[in-house]
């Protein structure tokens, strides 16, 4: 580096610090303690590893040696979580954040009872799926499924920050957006997942399953109305074919209902109701005038 780019960076440099001043709303210097990313996304690893225990490992281990691998996975998820929420609940005594982490804890046996069900949802329910074993190692929508029911116990238990960076992790490494606050019953399936959202006050029976690009969210997004119902229910054995948009916090999907791709709906709808889009006439031509293609030649 020369000096004319030393001093240039010096410059910069300064431009950069007395922004700190003119633009002081997303500064954080004196504040409340914030929880740190990279340890939530730690957390969730290890969560996902008690969840499916044995699944972590290249080499195979006998039970006695993953029950005693979890324990130690245990310990480590119990006092990580105590140390974020702490950070997160500035004021308050580190008793709650240690109650609330135990709570959590208490919660996997439920949460793996739930687990279950969604690998079972996602291996019936799509017929490339080979092994259970490999809906738990690759199938991005089960992960985001897990990450929610973790990131929604958090979330009732009026934790903040934490569970919205772990379902925005989430979002980041499948593609599918659920907000934690959405409530989702057992068995729930979403097969490819990208683009997939969900909003906050969303309410899914149970056996539901959605594609690819289904948008599960509010008609209004008005500041005012935040604290309102904003987005659908879907009641229980609900198909949702990729690309269909359901808004509105009154708007409710019968059960049994079958929603066909890329429709639009904002109005509730009866059981077993099925809805698709009319077929759209096709006008179909050849790009070559002479209808061969430009392979087709003769010498």
């Amino acid at each position: 580096m020369n000096n004319r780019q030393g001093r240039r960076i010096t410059q910069i440099n300064q431009r950069i610090i007395e922004s700190f001043s003119s633009i002081d709303q997303i500064n954080q210097f004196a504040g409340p303690n914030l929880p740190s990313i990279v340890a939530i996304a730690n957390i969730f690893e290890t969560f996902r590893h008690i969840l499916f225990p044995g699944f972590q490992y290249g080499k195979k281990k006998d039970e006695p040696q993953i029950k005693q691998c979890v324990q130690s996975l245990i310990q480590t998820f119990s006092q990580k979580l105590t140390t974020q929420i702490a950070l997160c609940l500035d004021n308050e005594p580190e008793i709650k954040a240690q109650e609330t982490a135990l709570d959590i804890l208490q919660m996997i046996p439920v949460l793996r009872e739930k687990a279950a069900g969604d690998v079972e949802a996602a291996f019936r329910g799509d017929p490339a799926a080979k092994s259970r074993d490999e809906v738990i190692l690759s199938y991005p929508g089960l992960q985001a499924i897990i990450g929610h029911r973790l990131a929604y116990e958090l979330q009732l238990a009026d934790i903040p920050l934490i569970p919205r960076i772990l379902s925005e992790l989430l979002h980041q490494n499948t593609g599918i957006d659920i907000h934690p606050g959405a409530t989702i019953g057992n068995n729930f399936f979403i097969d490819h997942g990208t683009g997939v959202v969900i909003g906050e006050t969303a309410h899914i029976g149970e056996n539901v399953k959605i594609y690819q690009g289904v948008t599960i969210g509010a008609l209004s997004i008005r500041k005012e109305l935040a604290d309102e119902k904003r987005h659908p229910t879907i009641e229980d054995n609900v198909t949702i074919y990729s690309g269909a948009t359901i808004l509105g916090g009154k708007t409710c999907i019968g059960r049994g209902s079958i929603i066909g791709g890329n429709v639009w709906i904002t109005s509730s709808l009866p059981p077993y109701s099925v809805v698709y889009n009319r077929r759209t006439d096709y006008h179909i031509r050849n790009q070559y005038s002479d209808g061969l293609g430009p392979d087709s030649f003769s010498i």
